[in-house]
């Protein structure tokens, strides 16, 4: 290319490398990080002061984490099966594993006062705060700022809108499930969902693994399920609420 395409494509808005790299990791950590900080503001938890209790949440996120990766460090050792091949029993046990989360976001709910509303968002919000600031802070600040353009960080920003929506809809079963006066016709669905939860990483897995999904398509169905899940723990938790 010679200099003059060169600044050619400079005057049209291309620019030096750099000023694109960066344009494009502003996309990448809007699309991430403002549904976070719109959901705070537009659910009322900032008119209720809950930004500490919501950091206490992320704390207590990180404790859990920690737990699980000893706990899977020590009981899980690396698969060493042939190459391709999957493990399903070792992987569901470890997916087992995220029982604990279900276990940190009843803790979180119990120890804040308040409505049932208010214990959900501020432990949703915390605690999927706190796995996008752990999981994807560090990977969209490195790669996205790279020289090469790569559509895997549009899709973490994507996964991480997701993951809030999923957060949500986790927070709302379990304080479904732990309220003394449940009816007993919501708890076989209740359960139904805080299985879906739990195991919806290793369903997804599974899923790529035997129809060699790509990552968009992966993306797609992982979208498809989490909203599944939400609508039906939001149509229980608003007939559970007006009931009472």
């Amino acid at each position: 290319m010679t200099p003059r395409t060169t600044q050619g494509l400079r005057f049209v808005g291309f620019g030096h490398p750099c000023n694109m790299t960066l344009f494009h990791f502003g996309n990448c950590f809007a699309l991430a990080y403002f549904p976070y900080f719109i959901t705070y503001k537009c659910s009322g938890l900032s008119e209720y002061n809950a930004f500490w209790r919501c950091v206490q949440a992320g704390a207590t996120y990180l404790f859990v984490q920690l737990c699980k990766m000893l706990f899977l460090a020590t009981f899980f050792p690396t698969w060493e099966g042939g190459a391709g091949v999957y493990d399903f029993v070792g992987e569901f046990m470890k997916a087992t594993v995220d029982l604990a989360d279900l276990l940190g976001l009843h803790l979180v709910m119990s120890r804040n006062a308040g409505k049932g509303e208010y214990k959900i968002m501020v432990a949703a919000m915390g605690w999927s705060t706190a796995e996008l600031v752990m999981s994807r802070c560090i990977p969209l600040w490195v790669g996205a700022r790279g020289i090469e353009f790569d559509w895997k960080y549009i899709q973490m920003s994507f996964d991480s809108n997701i993951s809030l929506v999923h957060y949500i809809a986790m927070a709302a079963v379990v304080w479904m499930f732990t309220r003394y006066d449940l009816p007993k016709t919501f708890r076989l669905p209740v359960t139904v969902l805080l299985g879906l939860c739990v195991y919806k990483a290793f369903l997804m897995e599974l899923f790529v693994h035997m129809f060699l999904l790509g990552s968009w398509t992966a993306l797609l169905v992982k979208a498809v399920l989490t909203g599944s899940i939400s609508i039906c723990s939001l149509f229980l938790f608003v007939t559970l609420v007006h009931s009472n």
